[in-house]
């Protein structure tokens, strides 16, 4: 992997493996964002902010990338918006293999980041990178894990094992239990210096790039001026150097009031509840299935049947 320091990807190859990284996404002539791509992307430098959005399965990872956002990520949040626990602390490395392959299975353009979940990265180097493994062979191209300076000895072994990595500073959901809830970070001077030398310690372990969620529009300006990575903001203010929103709350599919730093950009379920709603009332009322939705049998097969009951 390129030094932290880096601010420009290498040169692409001249061909790429089908599927590989940097190759054309089959029938659409676009070719497919890369680590070095992200890592590249300083708004500093002229670059255009990072879009990122998470995806669970294959429907929602199209539809992302029909959009053409940079980066889905396979969050650990499909345990609240997908599996109905109450938060993040309830899914386990297959499950989120088993997610990450659902995703890969719709070829998208974009990079696509494995989330590592809850104590599948804490115990053991050698676990941590076995965890990596599973999703880069589940079909991710980089992984993401949550935590500051204690989690660097780790990210550093990811790396060496060529796994990308992006970090996670701030409220970090995995920690809601020693947190004490979802609560914003980095709020006072001494909380907010140590995310920003976390956020340091971060880049020199080798992270590609590092989320900031829930932490002071000003605590987010200083880390991303001082990093060489890219930052990617939830509900970090406007000045990162990306944004990252979970699909079902920027389409309006989450269940209960949304977080403030949420802009709802639809609301699919009021959509789809008024759609099946429709559907019952018209299979109640004999309307469906009609004509345009019923297989006919042939007049001989009708013949040989005898008149239809009822």
């Amino acid at each position: 992997m390129d030094s932290p320091t880096a601010s420009t990807p290498a040169p692409p190859p001249t061909t790429h493996a089908p599927g590989a990284p940097g190759a054309p996404v089959p029938g659409s002539g676009r070719e497919r964002v890369t680590v070095p791509a992200v890592r590249a992307r300083k708004r500093r430098d002229g670059a255009d902010p990072i879009v990122m959005v998470t995806a669970y399965d294959e429907p929602g990872a199209r539809i992302a990338d029909g959009a053409g956002v940079d980066v889905i990520l396979v969050g650990d949040s499909v345990a609240n918006n997908v599996l109905g626990y109450d938060d993040t602390l309830h899914v386990t490395i297959d499950d989120m293999a088993r997610h990450t392959a659902a995703v890969g299975r719709a070829r998208p353009r974009a990079l696509v980041l494995g989330d590592l979940p809850w104590m599948s990265y804490h115990l053991t180097v050698e676990e941590a990178v076995a965890s990596a493994a599973a999703l880069v062979r589940a079909g991710a191209g980089a992984v993401k894990l949550e935590g500051g300076p204690a989690r660097a000895r780790v990210i550093g072994a990811i790396v060496d094992a060529e796994i990308p990595v992006m970090g996670h500073l701030g409220l970090t959901p995995q920690s809601v239990l020693a947190m004490g809830g979802y609560r914003v970070q980095g709020r006072d001077v001494d909380a907010a210096r140590a995310l920003v030398d976390a956020a340091r310690r971060l880049e020199e372990a080798g992270c590609f790039a590092v989320v900031l969620e829930g932490v002071p529009d000003v605590v987010a300006a200083e880390i991303t001026a001082r990093l060489s990575i890219p930052t990617i903001g939830i509900g970090a203010g406007p000045h990162c150097d990306g944004q990252v929103l979970v699909f079902h709350d920027l389409l309006g599919l989450g269940a209960g009031p949304v977080p403030k730093f949420v802009r709802p950009y639809a609301n699919l379920a009021e959509v789809a509840t008024a759609a099946v709603a429709a559907y019952a009332a018209d299979v109640r009322a004999g309307a469906f299935p009609g004509d345009a939705e019923t297989y006919h049998g042939s007049p001989e097969l009708r013949a040989a049947l005898g008149p239809a009951p009822g």
